[in-house]
């Protein structure tokens, strides 16, 4: 009976969606307050019918209902508790669920925390947020359905969780990145509610400005653990394959970062207007896009759902609508949207210009290198393959300038700058860099690398010119201290961030060039030696789970004869799927990682396959993604953004 009213909560909540996105349009052209003031109660009512289909799936999954066909294909009575909740989205019906979830509590989100804006301008926004959600409710429906029977004939049992998902980096990994992908709609949505009147001012960049980085940061969180989670989960020993997959996630987090860049030019000195609402309505069309790819059945991927044609025709069809509309819309009213203010060519708007064009260079080419290989396919030319080299080279050049103009901005005045005050600065800046970075590649490094080199110059190109520009605003009117103390919020996130980017730099570089992986041949009591680290085969015990069996191999890890630690690294047989896999073992530290993952037996011996990698300073490239999210944290704690009723319209 649950699921039943699950599925009629999903009907309600369509309705629901409609009426958002009509009725208050419908009043603000008939300026109707009484139609106008639905869009709330609306999106209120929209988000608790999603709330309770979403919480009646979890239900049948935590009370083992086979009758419904997705629970029987995604579950088992054997999987522990919070699997089975997980479980909810470990496919693709769940999957959009969770997805148009999160959508309403997005919109909820903005009709609460816009109450001092006009409400004209709030009724645009959540009724565009409500076509949105009619898109997604129609899928959900009408070829995605969580709620299908098996009945009148339902398994005893289910066939198990994808053994890939059962972690606990996937409890939360979805949920983080879905929240960042939806969050873009809100940009969005605010795009096109401007566009709508042909009306942006500052005050508009300075709503959107909070929803953008709240979106963002959830976003960079998402990829954080998703990529953390293919490191140790899938025994790659990586960080990111260029995995079409993976790559869908990138493309609207580049959007992304290059609006939050943009709305703040926009706030600050009136310009980029045109430009900030295209690249609002790319970074949602690109998470839309991620949508597609996944879940049409077109990608191989390890972390694609599989799905029928029909699904991706849907989808594809959800895509040219909203991208093509949403693109025809400022094709008529874009010129509408002016630029108030100029600006020179050595000046804080021309840094932040370049630094967005070079980001939609690095976007253009991970979305050729992605859908190029599908695209050659689907036209019958046969297959075509671009690999890592091909990405790893293009970001590598793009990066270099990126980089330099990033470490200058900060010292930049709008409008109109003078190179001439930079000059020794940057010379200073230059100098400390190359030698430090000569030292760190000397000391840290096996061997001189050249792109380990440029790699560190980068990073502290960035933190030495940024640490020069907090001593300059921190000593402007006060002592230093002082200074630093006064300094506001907003500004400490950029710089928080940019540091942030200067830590994933320095792990790249040396996890990129420094890192060491060995497959070897080892029997109980035999050890391999890599770098100054002796890795020791101790020996194999049986393991059983609560849903799969297997062996466990026991590594003691020891330099200079003294033992660091012992490694347990396992491989699971999942009894109902019959899917055998690999659970690595780690020896975390700042500056390394060493990394063994079991592989197969060798003949009828006791030798083990085993992989044994070196990496060094890995972490450093998720705790730059973690500092970066931390500094969008701080923009959101900043009280400027707390909205006071203003004259302004969207």
């Amino acid at each position: 009976m649950i699921p039943e009213l699950g599925h009629f909560a999903l009907i309600l909540a369509a309705v629901m969606a409609v009426l958002l996105s009509t009725l208050p349009l419908l009043g603000t052209r008939n300026q109707s307050h009484t139609l106008i003031s639905t869009a709330r109660p609306l999106s209120f009512g929209m988000a608790a019918f999603i709330s309770f289909a979403f919480f009646a799936l979890a239900w049948a999954f935590y009370h083992n209902d086979f009758t419904l066909e997705y629970v029987a294909h995604n579950s088992n009575s054997q999987l522990p508790w919070y699997y089975r909740l997980t479980a909810v989205w470990g496919a693709h019906e769940g999957s959009l669920l969770l997805w148009i979830w999160i959508q309403s509590l997005w919109t909820v989100a903005v009709a609460i925390g816009s109450r001092n804006l006009p409400e004209e301008a709030v009724a645009r926004v959540l009724a565009v947020m409500g076509m949105i959600s009619v898109g997604f409710l129609a899928f959900i429906i009408f070829t995605s359905d969580p709620f299908t029977r098996t009945l009148p004939y339902f398994p005893v049992d289910g066939q198990d969780l994808n053994p890939l998902l059962q972690d606990p980096g996937l409890i939360i990994h979805p949920p983080m990145l879905y929240t960042g992908y939806v969050g873009f709609s809100v940009a969005f949505a605010f795009a096109i509610a401007a566009l709508m009147t042909g009306k942006l001012d500052t005050v508009w960049a300075r709503w959107s400005r909070p929803w953008t980085t709240a979106a963002w940061m959830f976003l960079t969180v998402g990829i954080v653990l998703g990529s953390w989670w293919a490191y140790y989960e899938l025994g790659w020993g990586g960080w990111w394959f260029w995995d079409p997959v993976e790559n869908a996630s990138l493309m609207p987090w580049i959007a992304g970062t290059a609006l939050l860049h943009s709305l703040a030019v926009s706030e600050k000195r009136g310009t980029f207007k045109a430009w900030t609402v295209l690249l609002a309505i790319i970074a949602f069309s690109l998470s839309l896009l991620g949508t597609f790819l996944v879940r049409s059945g077109i990608l191989v991927s390890v972390h694609s759902f599989a799905s029928d044609p029909t699904r991706g025709t849907f989808i594809l069809s959800l895509l040219v609508i909203v991208i093509g509309g949403s693109l025809t819309l400022f094709a008529l009213k874009g010129h509408k949207i002016r630029s108030a203010g100029q600006f020179n060519l050595i000046s804080r708007e021309s840094a932040l210009l370049t630094n967005n064009i070079l980001l939609m260079a690095g976007l253009s080419t991970v979305l050729l290198g992605t859908l190029l290989p599908l695209v050659h396919k689907q036209l019958g030319l046969g297959s075509v393959s671009i690999g890592a080299p091909f990405f790893n080279s293009m970001f590598a050049w793009l990066a270099i300038p990126f980089t330099l103009l990033l470490g200058v901005s900060p010292l930049l005045r709008w409008k109109r700058g003078n190179w001439k005050p930079l000059l020794w600065p940057m010379i200073g800046s230059a100098l400390i860099a190359l030698i430090c970075a000569y030292g760190a590649v000397t000391v840290l490094g096996e061997h001189f690398s050249i792109m380990a080199y440029i790699g560190w110059f980068m990073a502290l190109w960035i933190v030495v010119l940024h640490a020069y520009e907090v001593y300059l605003r921190a000593t402007h009117r006060h002592a230093f201290f002082i200074g630093v103390w006064k300094i506001q919020r907003s500004h400490w996130s950029m710089l928080v961030a940019h540091l942030g980017l200067a830590v994933s730099i320095i792990g790249i570089s040396m996890a990129q060039n420094y890192s060491i992986e060995k497959d070897v041949r080892l029997e109980p009591g035999q050890t391999f030696q890599l770098l100054d680290y002796q890795f020791r085969f101790e020996g194999l015990k049986a393991l059983n789970g609560p849903n799969y069996q297997g062996y466990e191999g026991a590594f003691s890890v020891s330099r200079d004869g003294k033992v660091l630690n012992t490694l347990f690294a396992q491989k699971r047989q999942y009894t109902v799927s019959n899917s055998m896999m690999t659970e690595a073992a780690l020896d975390t530290g700042l500056t390394r990682d060493l990394y063994i993952a079991l592989g197969e037996p060798i003949d009828n011996t006791q030798a083990w396959a085993v992989r044994i990698y070196y990496k060094p300073f890995i972490r450093w490239i998720w705790g730059g993604g973690l500092l970066m999210a931390f500094g969008g944290l701080l923009v959101l704690t900043d009280r400027r953004y707390r909205f006071k009723r203003q004259g302004a319209t969207a």
